[in-house]
């Protein structure tokens, strides 16, 4: 349906919105990583219909096809496969629509023998040595170092700084995590992913998720660092 037509003062001040986000001074990001947040929050807040819309806007950005699959593989580990296959299915159309052989190349850099050692070095790598032999402590917490992190974190496709960027905003999007939100911005502080660089991100995807959850996911920031500087 044409929106601008139907809903003509709505479409004037969102589009309005929407472009002041975007180049608010000091809160604006690069482009492909703007529009991994983006699709990570709608993801995260069941955004499904404004997905759609948004995914051929990030691919002409210049984001990668295995990019955009690798950010819908990632988030069945944070929003569960019930709430993620509609957009892999979203992306395999608007893929396939646009020329796009899919499958792609494969990334797994694991194997079923060693994708829970390799899950819980990740751990490591992103929240320290505290989570050396945390698998242990329990079978889901076996299930998070061997699945969440051995076979996604540890793909091709998005580096861990990428990676710890679209999991804070899946869990900002969906709201209710606060405690995880929370440690998941230190975990991005300790790849270098700062307090400031996480404002934008909450900034950017602020119009996707609404204020009260872009406000939760800066208090959990503001909570992460103020950690960080008594430690």
């Amino acid at each position: 349906m044409d929106e601008r037509r139907l809903d003509p003062e709505f479409s004037e001040r969102m589009e309005a919105f929407l472009q002041e986000v975007r180049s608010e001074p000091g809160q604006e990001l690069p482009a492909r990583t703007r529009s991994l947040a983006v699709l990570a929050a709608l993801l995260g807040c069941q955004g499904l219909d404004e997905f759609r819309r948004a995914l051929p806007e990030a691919l002409e950005a210049g984001l990668a096809p295995v990019e955009v699959k690798e950010v819908v593989y990632q988030a069945v580990d944070y929003l569960g496969i019930g709430r993620v296959r509609p957009f892999l299915t979203a992306v395999n159309e608007i893929l396939l629509a646009r020329g796009v052989a899919l499958p792609l190349p494969g990334q797994a850099t694991t194997t079923m023998e060693d994708r829970l050692q390799k899950g819980e070095q990740a751990q490591v790598d992103i929240f320290g040595e505290g989570m050396r032999g945390a698998w242990k402590q329990g079978h889901v917490n076996r299930w998070l170092a061997a699945n969440c992190f051995g076979d996604y974190y540890t793909r091709g496709g998005l580096d861990l700084k990428d990676r710890e960027m679209i999991t804070f905003c899946f869990l900002a999007a969906q709201g209710g995590c606060e405690p995880q939100l929370t440690a998941h911005a230190g975990g991005n502080m300790n790849l270098g992913n700062d307090e400031a660089f996480l404002t934008r991100v909450v900034s950017q995807c602020l119009p996707y998720i609404g204020y009260p959850r872009s406000l939760n996911a800066l208090a959990c920031v503001r909570k992460a660092a103020e950690a960080r500087k008594n430690s």
